[in-house]
Formats: structure tokens, sequence, C-alpha cells
């Protein structure tokens, strides 16, 4: 037993020596259990690692935080909008009613909020607190009411999870030189309620700069600021600065005092030796303007290049907005910014259009290196792994964080994900930079990997491949086919030719684009859960590809493995056409066959059985071919015969959660998403008899199968106890990228239909905001494609073209709850869901007239 010890042991060593570090360092990897990842919502996070724990924080608008010890798992720890016992400011209200005299809480476009967005959390050592000891943690918030009335305001704290007290109001935006008032809004924007009366008395600044006005008093937004997204940095020469702005007339910069942290207005107007505007009040310009998309500055000084790295997000925030990250950099902190090609990151007058905000245009698309876009590695039929793939839908507003314990670089971010709507959550992704000194993003986000020598032979192979390219677009990039060929070619959606320099540096020279620079590194791909290699690299132009390798296989193993995943994924019932696919993982080919094509096309087209037939089953048959292999597969699906409509389900709450039709569709308690559990549902008084009461964190899951095609109503009653942004009233979803949602606020919407089906979305918006603490009745009728919306017995929105979004009999929905957002509080009572029937307008107005009257059995 001890000789064969020995033996083993120096085998052992032998590997250990011979063979590379990081490939043994690989196969543990890849033999890890699947890893698991703690996800946190922050919108904007700004990330600070705290110098006395080493803990990380990320701090975000709507007074959300989260913290980290490894940058994988996150706990939020905040209560968003409390008050007075908010765990960030203490008495929210009375703490920073000097910023909200101004903007935020409860006025303009924040009704029903208070609207604090985007704070940086700062660690100053200089700062000096009022019992004269030395070092506070700042916090720079801002408040805001509407696209450019906004403020910007300091609370310190010496413990890193506050509460942070009041310090000052330091800059203001949309201000005007007549008295004004925005619509919901008794503030008066005359310049004279701003802290400028202040500066002007104490001679810091001698008047205002009538460039801030418009000829008719109104604030010149197309060359000053939005007051808000403050970022804090010290420079190379120990000087503290702050960076902020949005939109509007771009981004600027100001020195900071380092003992009280307020601001060194310039006090006199000027220009920078390259021509930016400096000016009294807002400092330097140094990025965007005239109205562009550039939102959520973030500078950083690199003291290993000498570079200031500046952050700047285009597009807008919501899912469908295009929002991504750019970037710059300058030797100097005040610029000028260029990015990879050398276009200033301060735009030129030639995008003048006048004053105002110009948030479609994408004139800007070229300048700024573009970091990460909506992308999505898409996960093919017969891959590893479930579901569509690994990506991302509108990541924007980072932070970047030079961790010399660590040794690595990070950028982080929060984002949206395809086919989840407007849930959010941080994300971390590691950086190299490429030969040129520009930080890039690695694919996946951070698991922990350190970067390591890699082989030629660990390279070789196919790849998911991304270009992020330049487009402002809300169109999902997703991933085609690369081959790094053991010639040194590229083949497949790209060609070209590739190398491996260095212990692990890549270059890319994509034919008709140039050469890409950066590194090979392995990742943890959470599709397949493994580990795999990948690539980052950026182009002369700025440009960013990424690449995620793919096991190999044989042409017998695709086609089991298309086979195999195929067998499941079409429904067993069918009321409408059907998805047949006809490729598969790496160029496999997919042809049908029906036995009755009549009923069931080969290419999925369904005709049901009318109402007076029985249903139909057909077998479909699926032929397999990829390179020489090729095998079948017989799937039978059962046709529907059509049914006349009707109500489908009622819940009038007077006998619980039972369904009232003889469908028996009863509802349940869910937890704060449709899919989960914990939740608590009373009763109370309601329009007629009880009513539901929904506590802010639970749902109820109504019957599935309620709506099962294009034409279909919902009536029902609100009284909502707070408005909040997204939070549905009714929910319907075929599946997390095909459903309906009934809002009762959106910020560019009102109370309003929402609707999804894969591709299309769309907006049934109205000019009301339904009130809280009020009932409301709300109607929605759909017949094949034309929608109406009712509030209170009046028709608010008609239109055409809304998407097609039930097409089987097994959609689920829900009451006061998705699968993203924060849940409805508040009370429902008698809401009624009609399968292929649209009621009428008369019919509506019944129901609004006599609640719990019976409309249409």
């Amino acid at each position: 037993m001890k000789g064969n010890l020995k033996r083993f042991l120096s085998v052992f060593l032998f590997l250990l020596l011979v063979i590379p570090s990081s490939t043994l360092g690989y196969e543990k990897e890849s033999n890890n259990e699947p890893l698991e990842f703690r996800n946190a919502s922050v919108h904007d996070p700004s990330i600070i690692k705290d110098p006395k724990t080493g803990t990380y924080y990320v701090y975000g608008s709507h007074i959300d935080a989260a913290k980290s010890t490894d940058l994988i798992n996150w706990d939020n720890f905040t209560n968003g909008y409390t008050t007075p016992n908010n765990a960030v400011y203490g008495d929210l209200s009375a703490n920073l009613e000097e910023s909200f005299q101004w903007a935020g809480e409860n006025d303009s476009d924040s009704r029903g909020g208070f609207a604090v967005w985007a704070p940086d959390i700062y660690w100053n050592k200089h700062y000096v607190n009022e019992d004269g000891s030395k070092g506070a943690y700042m916090m720079y918030y801002s408040v805001s009411s509407t696209y450019i009335r906004s403020a910007i305001g300091i609370a310190v704290s010496k413990d890193i999870e506050g509460p942070f007290e009041y310090v000052d109001t330091i800059m203001y935006s949309g201000f005007t030189n007549v008295e004004a008032y925005d619509q919901n809004s008794e503030v008066n924007k005359h310049w004279k309620n701003t802290n400028l009366s202040e500066l002007i008395e104490d001679g810091v600044i001698d008047e205002v700069n009538p460039d801030w006005f418009t000829e008719t008093g109104t604030y010149n937004n197309k060359l000053y600021t939005n007051a808000i997204d403050a970022n804090i940095l010290e420079a190379k020469n120990g000087k503290l600065y702050m960076t902020y702005g949005s939109w509007s007339g771009g981004t600027f910069i100001l020195e900071l005092d380092k003992k009280t942290g307020l601001p060194k207005y310039p006090g006199k107007d000027g220009k920078t030796k390259d021509g930016r505007m400096i000016d009294r009040y807002f400092g330097t310009k140094i990025a965007s303007g005239y109205g562009r998309s550039a939102e959520g500055t973030y500078a950083v000084y690199d003291k290993e290049t000498g570079y200031y790295y500046l952050y700047i997000t285009y597009g807008g925030l919501a899912s469908d907005g295009g929002y991504q990250m750019r970037q710059f950099r300058s030797k100097n902190i005040d610029g000028p910014y260029v990015d990879a090609k050398g276009n200033q990151a301060v735009f030129s007058e030639s995008f003048d259009l006048g004053v105002g905000n110009f948030p479609g245009n994408d004139d800007h698309k070229d300048i700024g290196n573009k970091m990460i876009g909506n992308f999505l590695f898409k996960r093919d039929l017969g891959e590893a792994g479930t579901g569509i793939g690994t990506g991302y839908l509108s990541p924007g507003h980072n932070s970047y964080l030079i961790d010399k314990e660590l040794g690595k670089e990070f950028i982080v971010t929060h984002t949206r994900f395809p086919q989840q709507g407007e849930m959010h959550e941080v994300r971390v992704h590691q950086t190299f930079k490429n030969k040129d000194k520009w930080p890039v993003p690695t694919p996946y986000r951070y698991a922990g990997e350190t970067i390591e020598k890699v082989s030629r032979h660990d390279v070789i192979g196919d790849y998911k491949y991304i270009n992020h390219g330049k487009e402002i677009t809300n169109e999902l990039t997703e991933s085609s086919w690369i081959k790094l060929n053991k010639n040194g070619k590229i083949t497949g959606a790209a060609t070209g030719k590739w190398k491996l320099y260095g212990k692990y540096r890549a270059e890319l020279k994509i034919d008709g684009e140039g050469t890409y620079d950066g590194v090979f590194i392995r990742q943890y791909d959470p599709t397949s859960q493994s580990w795999v290699m990948t690539f980052s690299a950026m182009s002369d132009e700025g440009v960013v590809i990424w690449g995620s390798y793919s096991e190999a296989s044989t042409d017998e193993e695709l086609v089991q493995a298309i086979k195999q995943e195929l067998s499941t994924s079409l429904p067993t019932t069918a009321i409408s056409n059907l998805s047949l696919a006809t490729e598969a993982t790496r160029g496999a080919k997919i042809t049908w066959n029906s036995s009755i094509p009549e009923v069931i096309s080969a290419d999925g087209v369904v005709t049901r059985p009318s109402s007076d037939s029985e249903d139909l089953v057909v077998d479909l048959t699926a032929t397999i071919e990829s390179g020489d292999a090729t095998d079948t597969l017989t799937i039978s699906v059962t046709v529907l015969a059509e049914e006349e409509g009707g109500l489908s389900g009622y819940y009038n709450f007077n006998e619980g959660l039972e369904d009232q039709t003889v469908n028996n569709r009863n509802a349940s308690v869910t937890g704060n998403r449709l899919d989960n559990s914990g939740g608590q549902i009373t009763f109370a008084e309601g329009v007629a008899g009880n009513a539901a009461k929904f506590d802010g964190n639970s749902g109820l899951r109504l019957g599935d199968g309620l709506i099962t095609g294009d034409t279909y109503s919902v009536s029902m009653w609100l009284k909502p106890e707070q408005i909040t942004e997204f939070t549905t009233a009714f929910f319907g979803a075929e599946t997390s990228n095909n459903w309906i949602s009934v809002v009762p606020k959106t910020g560019w919407g009102n109370t309003m239909v929402w609707a999804h089906n894969g591709d299309q979305w769309f907006d049934a918006a109205t000019d009301t905001t339904i009130p809280a603490g009020e009932w409301s009745h709300l109607a929605f009728t759909v017949n094949e494609g034309n929608a109406t919306f009712y509030i209170n017995g009046e028709a608010k929105f008609s239109g055409g073209n809304f998407p097609n979004v039930f097409n089987s009999i097994d959609a689920v929905f829900g009451l006061g709850v998705n699968y993203w957002d924060t849940p409805f509080k508040g009370f429902m009572d008698e809401v009624r869901v009609y399968d292929g029937l649209a009621i009428t307008a008369d019919e509506v107005q019944t129901l609004y007239q006599n609640p719990d009257g019976v409309v249409t059995e």
C-alpha cells in the first residue's frame, strides 16, 4: 500500500511539472458544481470598496444599495423611499428638505415618489466633520422632477451604511429667468430660488449668465446640463473633482474643496485651450451636449497608464431604449476626452438643432468606444443548458473599480435582460487593457476568474461571436458562429486571421473591419454552467468583439442532442400556429412533414376544426440533418376545436379567492413574483362586497388559460395605496417574453396597457394616471388586434396592431405581480376576464355604473 502511494505521488508531482498550471486549473473548474450567484437590483450602481472592511458596496437610484464580499454575491440592505425610518437618510423628507424644495418629493414627473437618483459615494479622508474629526463617507445624490429641473446635494456619514446627514445642495438646473411652473408642481423655477442668489450675494459669482436662458427666459438646455449623476474622483495631483450632467447640454467637471466637499465654482466664464466651454457656475464641459442621449458619467484615474478614463451611457434606460456604455480618455482631468478614433467627447456645433431634447437622434453613435450594448449569446436548439442563452438589454450607467488588493479591474453596471421586461440587476465584468491601453470588458459576469497563461490548443475551436458595433439601437445583437482554425484563419460569420501572443493576448484581424486586440480568458458560462474559453478585444475604431467557446462534438452527437430537445419543445395541444424550427446548433437543418397538412401545415400553420367538430390529432415528423448524420422524430399534437366566447373567470372576493364561473379557475396567493410563494392576501370593504387587499409584497395567481386567443376583455376595479412605476394590476403571460400588463403608471404612458410578443412592443398609453386612495374602473378589450382601454367608463385609448400574445391554453395570469416589477399595494375588486369576446363600450359603461352587475355570461 505504501509503495502504491509513493508511486502515485511521484506521478502526480511529475504531472505538476509538465502540465501547464492553467490546464490543471481549467480541469478543476470544469469539474465544479454549477455556480450560484446571489443577485441584487440597484439601478445606476456606484461602487466603492470599504477601506475598513474590504466589503464592496453599490449605491444607486431610488435609495437602493447592496453589498458583497466577493463581487459575485450581493445583498440589498436599504428600504427604498421609507420615511422617516429610512435606512440611508433617516428622516428622508426632513433630512433632504432643502433639496426637495427645488425638485423631487412628490413633484411634477415624480408624483407619487421622491425621485432620488444616481448617487456617488466617496470616502474623503480630508473632510472635516461638525465635531472637528476628519474623514467621512460623502454621498453626492441627485433629486429630480423633470428631465432638466434637478439638483445635486451632499450628505455625509462616518458609517458607510449611513444614516447620512444633509450638508448642502450644491448644483441646480432647469431654472428660468421668469416666474414659471412645471405641470403638477408648485415650485417657482426662477433662478432666485436656487443657490445662485447666495453665490451672487457672497461674491462668488458676479451675476447670472444670460446665456443660461432662451429669449423667452426658459432654461437653455441645449448648452447647459441637467444637474444629476454626480461622480467624485481624485486627480493625480491630489485635488478633488466632481463630474456630473445628463443629456441636455452635456457633462461638466468642477473642482471640490477637499475639506468641505463643496464646489469651487469658476466664478467667471471662459474657454479651454481647445475651445470648450468654462461656465462661471457649471464648470468645464467635458462631454456630449445639444440634447443628445448621454448620462451616467463616471471618471476614474488609472495610475498605471496615466489616463483618466471617462464612461458615459447613451440611449434610453428602459429595456427597449438601447442603453449602452461608451468610453473616452484624457491625460488631463478636465479634458479634452477622446475615443479610440480621436473623436472628442464634447459634441460639435453641428449637433445644434436648437433648444430641446432629441432622444430619438442617433447621429452621435460613432463617438465613443462602445463597451457593451444589447447582446445575446444565443443557445441554439441541441446545445447544453436551457433557455435562450445569456445576454443583456440596456446595460448602462456604470461605475468602474480598480481593485489594487486583487490586482483586477471591473466595470459595474445595471442591466435588463432579454424576455424579462424591466427587471434589472447589478452585473460586474472584469476588464483587461488592449495593446492601446483601453480597458475592454470580458463577455461574462465576474465569477472569481483570474487570467492565466493559455495554450494554442486551448484556443482553437468554435465560438459564439458578438460584435457590439457602434449603433444606438434597441435591437438585440444575437451571436453568430466563427471558428478559430489551427492554421490561424477565422472562418464562419466573420473571416480573417487570429493569433495568440504573449501568455494570453489575442489578436483578431477581421476582413473588412481591421484589427482587434485583447485577451483570451476562461470564464463561467451561465447557460452551459461550465467554464469556457472566451476572448474580448477592441479595434482601433473603438468596437468591441466577444467570443465564447463551444465544446466540439460529432455530427451524430449533434443530431441526437437536437432530437432530444425537439422531442419536448412542441406543445401536446395546439390552438394557434406552431413555431417549427428549421435550423439548430452549428447549422444543422430540420425539415417537417405533417399527417394532416390542412390542420397543421409543414411550416406550422394551424387551422382549428369548427366548434361543431371534434379535436384532431396530427403527427408531425422532423428530419434532422447535420453533415452526414440524419435521424427522424415524430411528435403527436392535438388541435383543439374552436369554442364560443364568454366569461372565463370572475373574482368578486366575496367568497375568498374562488372563481365565480363554472370553470372553477380559483386564484391562489403568491409572494412578490407571479412564480413564487409566501405572500398574504386579506379582505376589506370593496366597491361591491369584499375586495382583495394587497400588501405590496404579495399577489394572486389566477387560473391558467383564462385567455386563449386574440379576442378578449378584462374588467377590474382598483384602489392603489401607492403608485409605483411598472407595477402591474392585471398580468397575463404566454411566456416571459409574451405578455400583457395593465399598469397604473409608467413614466411615459400614465395608466396604460403594455404588451410584448417577443418581437413587438405595444403601449396603449393614456392621458390619465389613476389616483392613489380612490377606486377606479379599468377595462381593456382586444378584438383581433384592435384594442380599446377604458378608465372609469371612458375610452382613453383605441388603436390597431395590438400584438397577439396568447397562443395556447397554458397562459398564466396574475393580479398585482409579474415576474419582475414592484408588486401592487392597495385593493382590487370585481375582476372579470372574457375569452373569445370583446365586450362593447355600452357593456363597459354598465360595469362601471353597476360594479357587481351581470354583463355577458
